[in-house]
């Protein structure tokens, strides 16, 4: 069997492969100041960005659900792997080959479950594309050219094809090393009478990647008549594709997307394929499933909920198209982005407005048309009969819910004299005070959206990110400010605070977690280590860290964006000596305390001892006072 990966190896992966690089892979980052990045966390939900980058360290951090650790963490969490797969699978991205303590190189066979499976995927792509160029394929290859895409375009998508015996790829697999097992649980084959069969046979391919732009799953076009089965065949759940988890096209897409503020929701590959050639490198579709949650969560972290940022659908213009929109519109409250919706003259899709009106009318077509708020509205209305007085009351009865549901107090106002107008009543009032009425209930039935992370009020600085709070932490504490700032310094600029910080004893440090924070300093050799290797300091801390929650505060700490905008030796001066100074004057307290405690009736050896230690501490506390980082 093979064994734990070399350390040496690991520090390579880890410097070899940029966190800011990776992590943009999955959402927009943007300038935070400090040289840090920020972004919507793709951990949890959250309406601003809390989750930040710190590419100097190679660490990130989320101030709302306070995950963090370096690139290898960050992998692992978004893409469920283990340790060495995701080492393996940064180290192929850097061209890095791993060295095992035990048994020498990793057999292919014994690699992770979910690295597999995407390698299965990758070579099955090329094996479809390879494909497309046989004499059988010619049927795809028309059908396309029926469509506009000539052999470029369908090189750029990676559109390939299926042969239509039983088990071609199957055989080609196997032939690659891949088991039965590891294609039937891939969705590439599916058990036949006498063991694994091709579970596309026959038809057009279409590659489905995630949004780190890895093959995950396929979609397929039925082109022959005898063909039995759906017009589109996806990919079945498997342990890397989750249809509702999946756009079709974002790895294309994202840069434009976080780049422009917008995207394009449309039905299908082939509309995907049509937007992008007509110049909307915006475009992505769902896989065979209806617009959700989770894609609205893939939009949002691309995005960035930027106020101007906008999200146009693209639905058919008949009854389905019609549909579609309504579903899309009820989760459209989970987007800070305007949506809107576009339909093409006599119902088109923008693969078949291409092919009639060219490039520029499918460019033209995606310029924002109709809110979507108001087409949802119009669909209601549009079942009444709004010349009479009950018609019109029916249909409020129906559209006031659904303005109710918008969030913003301004924005529902204004639909709500919208939706008056499209009812011809004339009492604008009646129907603003309607709505206002039915949001009210709703936020009594406990409708108020989202509550804070771990359910407590987030604190906030004047200046910087949001912070957590902790066993006996209150960021209200000058002191615990101060112990803050501190470890912060020690952390990201460990040469300004070097050689005294490591001076420092734990117990200065008040807060139980940033005492536990200066204990893991000390175990990684001190801040004075840090100066001459950043991330082999922080990479020391973190390992010396106890349990994950210091951990955690390690990371958080390392991250976070210190209080000044002008970070030199005299900010970190204030800092030792604010801290020590507060230590200090602890001790008098205590060393006064004992000094009542003993009395005039004391141990007069006892006594004199107590009045020097009281002597000189008062003298210390002096000098920090008079003469600042000189006295320490």
């Amino acid at each position: 069997m093979a064994g734990r990966i070399n350390d040496e190896d690991v520090k390579a992966v880890r410097d070899a492969v940029p966190i800011d690089a990776v992590v943009s892979d999955y959402l927009q980052l943007r300038n935070a100041g400090g040289g840090n990045l920020k972004g919507l966390c793709p951990f949890h939900d959250e309406k601003s960005p809390s989750f930040q980058v710190s590419p100097s360290k190679g660490l990130f951090h989320c101030f709302g659900c306070q995950e963090g650790g370096d690139t290898i963490a960050f992998v692992m969490k978004i893409d469920h792997l283990t340790f060495s797969e995701t080492v393996e699978r940064l180290a192929a991205k850097a061209g890095i080959t791993l060295r095992y303590e035990e048994g020498g190189y990793n057999p292919s066979h014994q690699r992770g479950e979910r690295i597999r499976l995407v390698e299965a995927h990758k070579v099955a792509a090329q094996f479809y594309v390879d494909q497309l160029e046989s004499p059988e394929a010619e049927i795809g290859r028309k059908f396309l050219a029926e469509r506009g895409f000539d052999q470029a375009a369908a090189a750029h998508f990676g559109v390939g094809y299926s042969p239509a015996g039983w088990d071609h790829l199957t055989r080609y697999l196997r032939g690659k090393g891949f088991s039965d097992k590891e294609l039937t649980l891939s969705g590439l084959s599916q058990e036949g009478r006498r063991g694994p069969i091709d579970r596309f046979r026959g038809r057009l391919m279409w590659p489905i990647r995630d949004i780190g732009g890895e093959v995950v799953g396929f979609g397929a076009r039925k082109l022959r008549d005898d063909d039995n089965g759906p017009k589109y065949l996806n990919t079945p759940e498997t342990p890397i594709y989750k249809k509702g988890q999946v756009l079709y096209g974002v790895d294309l897409a994202k840069k434009e997307i976080a780049k422009t503020s917008r995207a394009v929701v449309v039905e299908g590959y082939t509309d995907v394929m049509a937007c992008h050639l007509a110049g909307v490198t915006t475009a992505i579709a769902t896989c065979g499933t209806a617009f959700g949650g989770d894609h609205i969560k893939i939009l949002r972290r691309l995005l960035m909920d930027n106020g101007s940022a906008r999200v146009i659908f693209t639905f058919d213009g008949d009854a389905a198209g019609q549909k579609a929109a309504l579903r899309a519109f009820e989760d459209d409250q989970k987007f800070a982005a305007e949506t809107y919706i576009a339909i093409a003259p006599e119902g088109m899709d923008p693969c078949e407005l291409r092919l009639a009106k060219g490039d520029e009318a499918v460019a033209d077509l995606v310029e924002p048309r109709t809110p979507l708020f108001e087409f949802a509205l119009r669909q209601i209305v549009s079942r009444y009969d709004l010349e009479t007085p009950a018609g019109r009351a029916a249909a409020l009865d129906e559209a006031a819910p659904v303005v109710a549901r918008i969030k913003n107090s301004g924005a529902q106002h204004e639909v709500a004299v919208q939706l008056a107008g499209m009812l011809g009543i004339l009492d604008t009032q009646f129907v603003v005070k309607r709505v206002a009425q039915l949001a009210r209930w709703a936020r009594d039935r406990g409708g108020r959206g989202p509550a804070q992370p771990q359910g407590r009020p987030q604190q906030t600085y004047a200046q910087g990110p949001p912070a957590p709070s902790g066993p006996a932490l209150t960021l209200r504490s000058p002191a615990h400010r101060t112990e803050r700032e501190l470890l912060k310094l020690a952390l990201q600029y460990p040469q300004l605070v070097s050689p005294a910080f490591d001076a420092y004893g734990v117990d200065e440090f008040t807060a139980p977690p940033y005492a536990a924070v200066r204990q893991c300093i000390e175990e990684a050799g001190g801040a004075e280590a840090g100066i001459a290797d950043a991330q082999a300091y922080l990479a020391r801390v973190r390992d010396a860290a106890p349990d994950d929650t210091v951990r955690r505060m390690v990371t958080e700490l390392a991250v976070e964006a210190i209080l000044r905008k002008t970070v030199d030796e005299v900010y970190a001066g204030v800092q030792l000596v604010q801290v020590r100074l507060r230590a200090v004057d602890r001790r008098i307290r205590d060393v006064q305390g004992s000094l009542a405690r003993l009395g005039a009736g004391g141990d007069p050896q006892q006594l004199t001892a107590v009045q020097n230690e009281l002597w000189v501490l008062q003298q210390y506390g002096q000098a920090l006072r008079d003469r600042g980082a000189d006295a320490l």
